[in-house]
């Protein structure tokens, strides 16, 4: 079975899934950021080299301040264990978003965390923390402008491999599978530019209760997809 080499995750369904066992939506998340972690070491031992997920979208601002207040200080614990788990893991950590409007501490802490982690040889881990595609685009073509402005680029130089070095993502490979839980079909502003020859992978499954199980399924509908052709095999073995 072929691997992919970098899996890009939405993680959806944290407040349902707590919701159904009569928590509230905070708890959801808690169980949700500590999946995280299994999912990490299991889709290192199975041969990913680099996970992406969406802990923080900009849209996720307009959410309830009470619960925006929550998410930010489970994001402070994260970053904490999150520094534990790559030193016993050798997991590369990287931050991708705009950090700027963040809390002072958890800039810290996010530059604290690549810093300590960035000769790490293990699963490169990018977690997406106010992060959104478009903005992502937008802040890539003005630091473009600017340059272009102050005549250190030329705009007929521009290309695709030009803009994407102005991408949160630069350097990274783009996902070759993207995997989304709890039922929702759409991108929700994640990767744009970077999913433009991804496969997609949609599961029912709320993000707590995502496992390793789950994780097999969807690398095996991975494999049954026609990269060349973009179309479903008819017959494989997986």
């Amino acid at each position: 079975m072929i691997i992919p080499q970098h899996i890009a995750i939405i993680l959806d369904g944290n407040g349902r899934w707590a919701k159904s066992k009569g928590m509230p939506r905070n708890y959801g998340h808690a169980q949700g950021s500590k999946n995280v972690e299994r999912i990490c070491e299991d889709a290192y031992r199975m041969g990913v080299k680099y996970l992406t997920v969406y802990a923080f979208s900009t849209e996720n601002w307009n959410r309830p301040k009470d619960e925006v207040d929550a998410l930010m200080k489970l994001l402070r614990n994260y970053m904490k264990t999150c520094l534990k788990t790559a030193a016993k893991n050798d997991m590369k950590i990287r931050v991708i978003g705009d950090v700027t409007r963040l809390d002072e501490d958890i800039r810290s802490r996010i530059a604290e965390l690549e810093e300590a982690t960035k000769d790490n040889g293990g699963l490169n881990f990018q977690i997406a923390i106010n992060y959104g595609s478009r903005d992502e685009i937008i802040r890539a073509a003005r630091r473009l402008a600017a340059e272009c402005q102050e005549k250190r680029l030329d705009a007929s130089e521009i290309d695709e491999a030009v803009f994407e070095r102005y991408l949160d993502t630069h350097d990274i490979p783009d996902p070759d599978l993207l995997i989304r839980t709890s039922g929702e079909l759409r991108l929700s502003n994640y990767l744009l530019w970077q999913l433009a020859y991804t496969e997609f992978y949609f599961t029912d499954v709320l993000w707590p209760d995502f496992s390793k199980e789950e994780l097999k399924k969807a690398i095996e509908h991975y494999n049954a997809r026609d990269r060349r052709y973009g179309g479903v095999k008819e017959a494989r073995n997986v």
